[in-house]
Parts: C-alpha cells; structure tokens; sequence
C-alpha cells in the first residue's frame, strides 16, 4: 500500500522517503522496525504530560530497566555467554552493562539494581584471574548490604571436579547473605553449557520482564531468535577442518611425545588472535569402544536416538559421548539403573565416590558392578556429552592466512591395572593422518592478549606445550614489525630431544624478534631446573623489565608450574623491589588488574 500525504500524517517528503523505504524491508527487518517503533512510542508516552489528572490504577513496582552482567572467564567461554546474554537483553529494550568482574568498580554495587554473574570454577573450585578481586570483595568486611537488589547466576563448571561450579554456588550464597534477590535461581553448567545457558537467559528475561509494562512488544521480542550468527561455524555448528600437518616434534629417545598440527581454514570464514584457542571435537578410541561393547553384550549396529539424531549405538559410543571419565553425577544415574547394592553404597558415600572416580573410566564401573540389565538406550542417555577439548593456537593467522597450528602432548599413563589414554591427544599422536578431518572451532579468549602497544616489553613464560601460544605471539610481532622487547622462559626434559620448535626460537633471536631466551632443561643434570629457577637467577633484569611496564604471560600446568612461578614472581618483586611480601603481592595483583599479568593455564 502506498502512503498519501492526504491518508497519513506525514508531510509530502516524509511519505516520499518511506514510500522508497518500506518495500526494501525484510521481514525480519519489518518486525524490528516495528518492535523499535513500539519501544519508543511507550516511553515517550511515559515521558508525556498528562492533559487530565485521573487517579492511576495501583500497580506493582517498576522493574529497573538496567541490568549489569559481570562475568569471571579463563578460557573465555563465560564471557562469551555474559555478552550473548547483554546482547539478547538490549534487544528487548534493556539498558545493559556487560563487564569483566576486574574492570567493575566494587563500591558501585549498591547503584545496581539487577545484577547477573556468569563465572567459570577454575583448578580445585577456585575463581578465574579476573574475578578474583570481586570475589575477595563480596565476601569481605566491605561489602555493602544489598537493598532493592536482584540478581541471578549462570555458574560453568566440569563435574568431572570435585568443587563443581563452586565459584558460582560461592558468588550465588553470598548475594543471597547480603539481602539480594534472586530473579531466578543459579543454573550449573556442565561442560555441555549452551542450552542450560539459554533456558537461563530465558528465565532471567521473563523474570527481569514481570510487572514492566515498558517491554517491547512481542514483534521486537521475536528479532533476537531471527538474528544472524555473528559466524556460521561455532561450538554448536563445527567446523571440519582438514590436516595438513602431524608432526611429532620431539627427537628419538624422547620420553614426550608432542604433535605439530597444522589443520586448514580455508572456506570456513574462520578468523583468530594470537591468544585464542581452537575447540576440538575428538572421538574415542575405537578399541574402548569395542571393550565396551563387549563387556555390556550390546550390538554395535544397534541403533539409538541422540537428541533428534538416530545413530548406531558404536557410532553413539564413538563420537556422541565421553566414555573416559567417570563423575559423581555418572555414577549416581548409573546407581538407578542397577540392583546392585555396592553400587548404591558407593553413590550414596561421597568419600568413597571421590576415592573410586579417580583415574577410572565407565569400562571400569561395569566391570566392578555387573550384571547390567538396562538396555543400551536407556545407558547411553546418562552418559555425558563428548566435550570440546580446547588447545592454546601455536600460529599467528596473519602470518599463516586460513590455517591454525596445534600443539599437542600425547596423554599416556597407567591406573588401577589398565593403560590411559587421553582422548584427543592419542587421537592426533596415533590415527589422525594428513588429510583426515576435525571438527573445530575458534574459541576467542580476551583475557590473553598481545598488549596494545606494540612497544610494550613482553615476558613468556611457558614449558613444555605452554610455549604455543608465544610461537602465535612472536609470529605476530614479526609479521607486524612490533619493536616492543620480548623474553621467553621455556623448559622441558632434556635439550637435545624436548627443545621445541627450537631453530624457529634461535631464528627469532638473531633476528631480533625475540630479545632474550632462558631455557630449563630438568633432566640433563643431577639437580633438576626449572623455569622458576632461570627467572631467579635474572631476577634483578626481570624486575626492571617489570617496573618499565612488561606484561607477563604464563601458559602451562596450573597446579604445579603456574603456581611455582607465581610466588617466584612475588619473591623476585619482593627482593629486587626492597617491598614485604605482602606488598609484593599487591604489586601483582594490580599488574593482574591491569592486564599486564596473564595466565592460560590448565
């Protein structure tokens, strides 16, 4: 229908314009642009003078329209989740502020009025690095009582841990203490997190949307589901990505085995940083499957029903779950589909059930509890999802367009009697050969990040496969030209066979790229070295490279390398800089604050 300025409101070149408009419009762009029309047409009647005074109605109190989302992420997948969300709620008319826990100003909490936390638990139920300093202040002395204050928590976890989305049960607990609200309860996401994450964000809408007449109509509602995808391959749509590459980059006699994989992009539209990970979807060892199937009596060819999918129950056990791990959860499901009392008594006694989980896998707990009389569907459907598993990048994407290299040490090891094997490094180290297909996807990590600056002074410090994401970082800077300084602390077993990719550091080196390289070898002499060791030894150079503002970097192992290097890093501070521990300590903590202290550790 066209517009006349004698059948509309307009004037003749205001109906001109939209006579040129409208016909252009999708309709995905039509309902948006009628949600939006709607959105501005309620506040400014809100805004309006009335012309007759008339006694309103009693009504409920208006809901804020402002929401805040903090969110504490290592890896990055609760900030990506915390931004989805802010982005789904500013399309439903909200006023959202999404922020990393370390960014937020604690003493504005008593100015917010919705809150939303989505946290991760890293190592033993600890905080991620950037939520640390949010978590030691909600749960200090200085934390403020919460009036008029709602919030709700979206907690990531692995219930394969012990402390199982601790940081979110803490952060959960401690609003409620303080006098919050909770708009709806804390959701704990296993390593299967997206549809958990979005009934939450759904129950956190409808929740945040009760009583508040000011919510745009159903029309605008409707534009966030018929949004496009930011990218067409993700998480939940992989994609599957040749090799071009594997590698083994240790030397014969070697007691490691580490895998160089380079894995092609090409087609994908995929893109990454220096810093980002890519996500791997492995599949099991074929031979566990089949012990398997065996000690369960099933047929291979058997079919069952995977959400909307029908597969054979191999195809299932191969490449739908994850058959390596056992959980409290796994085994408490397992318990009610068996008779047999033991196992009941296991599920039952935490104590016990953490002792026996340790180091055994489901071919484990149906050997040590048969007979089993459920049927295969009914198994299958309490096994958990096959994770992702996520390997730091080893290669700069400018330097290497539409590839992404991997380094990956092969996971071998004995308990209880049988030979392990991790799922996805046997899988590179034993059957992946050129040609063959992953599916992958780039997961983008923030918190570990080249400086802007590309002057800025950087310190390395990664053993082992911990070195990968600085070979990504110092092709970078050599494709940039970046004249910032650079330090690589790197260690492994023995020189001669565990120096990876050592003529590209030595290269690096002469050419300047790199600045300095201190190595630790800890098996080539009687006393073992370690990397915390070589930064001891230049600690005074360390410290200066501190104090002309280096950011310092960390990749590896977080029980043992990462934690040994942290308090040498306060006793290099706390020596070279005449401070007391604790001062030495707050040095750090503010690096950490302002990114210049950053961790990918696992």
């Amino acid at each position: 229908m066209q517009l006349q300025v004698m059948n509309s409101p307009f004037n003749q070149e205001q109906t001109e314009l939209l006579n040129r408009l409208l016909p252009t419009l999708t309709e995905t762009q039509s309902l948006w642009l009628s949600g939006y029309l709607a959105a501005i047409q309620s506040s400014s009647l809100q805004a309006a003078p009335a012309v007759e005074e008339r006694p309103a109605p009693a009504a409920a109190p208006a809901i804020p329209k402002e929401v805040t989302i903090l969110f504490g992420s290592q890896t990055g997948n609760a900030q990506n989740l915390a931004k989805k969300a802010g982005k789904t709620l500013e399309e439903r008319g909200f006023q959202v502020n999404v922020s990393a826990m370390s960014d937020f100003k604690p003493n504005n909490l008593k100015k917010v009025k919705n809150l939303l936390i989505v946290v991760s638990t890293h190592g033993e139920g600890d905080p991620p690095d950037n939520a640390l300093t949010f978590h030691e202040f909600i749960h200090g002395k200085r934390a403020p009582k919460l009036e008029d204050f709602r919030y709700s928590v979206l907690a990531l976890g692995d219930s394969s841990y012990e402390f199982f989305c601790q940081t979110g049960k803490d952060f959960d607990k401690r609003l409620e203490e303080l006098g919050g609200t909770r708009i709806t309860p804390r959701v704990d996401c296993d390593l299967d997190f997206e549809e958990p994450a979005a009934e939450w964000a759904e129950a956190v809408l409808a929740g945040l949307s009760e009583g508040d007449s000011s919510s745009p109509s159903p029309a605008a509602a409707s534009v966030s589901a018929a949004a496009p995808a930011e990218s067409v391959y993700s998480r939940s749509n992989p994609f599957r990505a040749e090799v071009l590459e594997n590698i083994n980059l240790n030397g014969r006699g070697s007691n490691k085995e580490t895998r160089h994989l380079e894995i092609s992009l090409e087609g994908s539209g995929l893109t990454y940083q220096p810093g980002d990970s890519l996500g791997v979807y492995p599949e099991n060892d074929p031979e566990l499957v089949d012990l398997l199937l065996t000690e369960m009596n099933w047929d291979p060819e058997e079919t069952v029903r995977v959400k909307e999918e029908t597969v054979t129950l191999k195809q299932a056990l191969t490449a739908h779950f994850e058959i390596t791990v056992l959980t409290k959860p796994l085994v408490e499901k397992a318990a009610k589909l068996s008779s047999n009392e033991e196992l009941h008594q296991l599920a039952s006694d935490s104590n016990q059930l953490k002792s026996y989980i340790g180091g055994r896998d489901l071919i484990d707990l149906v050997r040590d509890f048969k007979p089993w009389s459920s049927s295969a569907q009914e198994f299958v459907s309490i096994l958990r999802k096959m994770p992702a598993r996520l390997y730091s990048i080893s290669s700069s994407f400018e330097a290497n367009p539409d590839e992404v290299h991997l380094t990956i040490g092969a996971v071998r090891y004995d308990a209880h009697g049988r030979e392990r094997k991790g799922v996805c490094s046997i899988l590179c180290s034993e059957r992946l050969q050129p040609g063959d297909t992953l599916p992958v996807f780039i997961q983008h990590n923030e918190n570990f990040k080249l400086p802007e600056n590309p002057e800025t002074p950087i310190i390395m410090v990664g053993p082992g496969t911990g070195i990968a994401p600085f070979r990504s970082f110092m092709q970078e800077r050599e494709e940039s030209g970046a004249e910032g300084k650079s330090w690589l602390f790197f260690g492994d077993q023995h020189f001669v066979t565990d120096f990876l990719y050592q003529t590209e550091w030595q290269k690096w080196l002469k050419d300047g790229i790199l600045s300095k390289l201190d190595v630790a070898f800890s098996r080539d002499d009687d006393e073992k070295v370690y990397v915390q060791h070589r930064m001891q030894e230049k600690s005074r150079e360390l410290f200066q490279w501190l104090e002309q503002g280096a950011t310092v970097y960390i990749c590896g192992d977080e029980k043992n390398m990462a934690h040994d290097v942290h308090n040498t890093l306060i006793d290099i501070i706390e020596k070279e800089g005449g401070m007391s521990r604790e001062q030495a300590a707050e040095y750090l903590a503010d690096m950490q604050k302002n990114k210049r202290y950053q961790r990918d550790v696992y």
